[in-house]
């Protein structure tokens, strides 16, 4: 049966624009980087993940305005908020607390929406 998920897909217009994006601000690292025809296969790894995260070139992609595509844990909602603002991560909202946790919802460079949370 299922075991675990490998990896996930965001869909990227510019994949180099989208790599600069979640490796130099989001802090996650190149598991892969290699051609694929006329784009390429990136898998992106969060220290301490087994999920892999693919930038997958999309060319005509339309972002979801409402729905976040990924989702990321985080210590500290506030403190990661503080620290992706300064490197000029785009919210949509600031940290908020729900019954079912404390989140704050980013775009990436290529608009589509990230939650953070505890």
């Amino acid at each position: 049966m299922l075991k675990r998920i490998k990896f996930m897909t965001v869909p990227v217009q510019d994949q180099s624009r989208a790599l600069d994006f979640y490796t130099r601000k989001l802090g996650l690292k190149v598991f892969t980087d290699q051609p694929m025809g006329d784009s390429r296969w990136i898998e992106l790894m969060v220290n301490g993940a087994e999920t892999m995260l693919v930038l997958f070139h999309q060319p005509a992609h339309k972002p979801d305005e409402n729905t976040p595509g990924v989702v990321f844990v985080v210590d500290n909602v506030k403190t990661s908020y503080d620290e992706l603002k300064t490197k000029g991560v785009e919210f949509t909202q600031p940290p908020k607390k729900a019954p079912w946790g404390e989140h704050a919802i980013c775009k990436d460079s290529e608009g589509n929406l990230i939650l953070i949370g505890t």
